[in-house]
């Protein structure tokens, strides 16, 4: 809980990211929380519950006479939608303000699909999801929209994502207008996962996390110090595309050589399987085979897992998170690659580094990309600034 120096730093949007944060409170929790004399506070709140994002309701009777009504945080009030877009599959989702899931549908792609063929698909079946969730009129507050590589939010635009070709430079944004006016919040994959993670998931609690995302690329989410950590150029977290011996002279996506997605990205066991005959297409073709018995893929599991651990050692040593969250497409086989992780990591970064490193699953699974992007665009339409823009002309 958050609390403010003087009644004057605590606006309608302050007030607000409280009750957020804390679901609910009453009158006197918030004036003790914000410093806000009674009247403030009610001024505060009429505001917000015009907008009909709080609302109040009675605490159950006690035998101490009447009890004080409960400021609730409203997540029914609108809704958001989120893009979670992969090299072969888009995840899409209608959620409340919670950002928690409503209706959710994915749309699987071809390797090399361009903006121009994937984005109005997009737009088309978040429109229908809308129909599906029944909240077709209610207002749409934003869209969170995660894709892999470096990203560039304020022109809306992929910048460097060897994962999805011919998508550098294009703005997204425009897609989303013939459905909605809300502002679009573009971010990492990675980053997105990392903060449902950290948040929701299999790292609440941790203020040190590491997130990797294993599917068709290679990825990682950093919280450090309880933040996500993003780089100067919002490039943070690309370790697919360290070097490593391992992959000696193979060709990358990207048009390096040497790179650790070579070996490691769900991108290369696809390769290696089809050229041992296997009908696979992506990872999670991969994965079902490894599930069933297939040798190959599992060892071309386990192996990616070793490449990868030996690589994230340096990372475990340089940033001492006290967890390591496994997320993305190969988190459907984790027993088989962490197996591989475990061998090299440990055996590679320091024992002080990695004493109480946890390696755990991802909680969210195939949904973290989802919960994330959602997350990422409420935190940006409904944070303190965004509430008072709201409430400004009417003050």
């Amino acid at each position: 809980m958050a609390l403010f120096r003087s009644s004057s730093a605590a606006s309608v949007g302050d007030l607000y990211a409280l009750i957020r944060e804390n679901r609910e409170l009453t009158r006197t929790e918030v004036g003790r929380l914000t410093g806000l004399s009674r009247t403030a506070v009610s001024s505060r709140v009429r505001e917000l519950t015009t907008l009909g994002l709080v609302f109040e309701r009675e605490q159950a009777p006690s035998t101490g006479g009447r009890p004080a009504a409960l400021l609730r945080f409203n997540v029914g009030a609108g809704v958001v939608l989120s893009a979670a877009i992969g090299g072969s599959r888009a995840r899409l989702a209608v959620c409340d303000l919670a950002g928690d899931v409503l209706v959710a549908a994915d749309i699987d792609q071809e390797p090399g699909l361009g903006p121009e063929d994937l984005m109005p698909d997009v737009v088309k079946r978040l429109d229908l999801l809308l129909d599906e969730s029944g909240r077709r009129t209610e207002r749409v507050f934003g869209i969170g929209l995660s894709l892999p590589g470096t990203v560039d939010p304020q022109r809306g635009c992929s910048v460097d994502s060897p994962v999805l070709s011919g998508w550098d430079g294009v703005p997204l944004v425009p897609y989303f207008r013939e459905l909605t006016e809300a502002p679009v919040v573009l971010d990492n994959d990675a980053n997105v996962i990392a903060l449902a993670e950290w948040r929701a998931g299999a790292g609440r609690g941790v203020d040190d996390l590491l997130v990797i995302k294993a599917s068709s690329g290679l990825g990682a989410g950093i919280v450090a110090g309880g933040a996500v950590q993003r780089g100067a150029i919002r490039a943070a977290g690309e370790f697919g595309h360290n070097k490593t011996a391992a992959a000696g002279h193979l060709v990358c996506r990207c048009g390096d050589t040497g790179c650790l997605e070579a070996v490691a990205g769900g991108w290369a066991l696809v390769r290696e399987m089809t050229a041992a005959g296997r009908q696979v297409g992506n990872m999670r073709d991969v994965v079902e085979l490894a599930h069933g018995g297939d040798t190959l893929a599992r060892r071309l599991i386990r192996d990616s897992g070793r490449h990868v651990g030996e690589v994230l050692a340096a990372a475990v040593n340089l940033l001492n998170p006290a967890a390591l969250v496994v997320a993305g497409d190969v988190a459907g086989a984790y027993d088989i690659f962490v197996a591989g992780l475990r061998e090299t990591l440990y055996g590679n970064a320091t024992t002080l580094a990695s004493r109480v490193l946890q390696i755990v699953p991802s909680e969210f699974g195939d949904r973290g990309g989802l919960v994330g992007s959602a997350m990422v665009a409420l935190d940006e339409v409904l944070g303190p600034q965004a509430i008072d823009a709201l409430v400004t002309p009417s003050r």
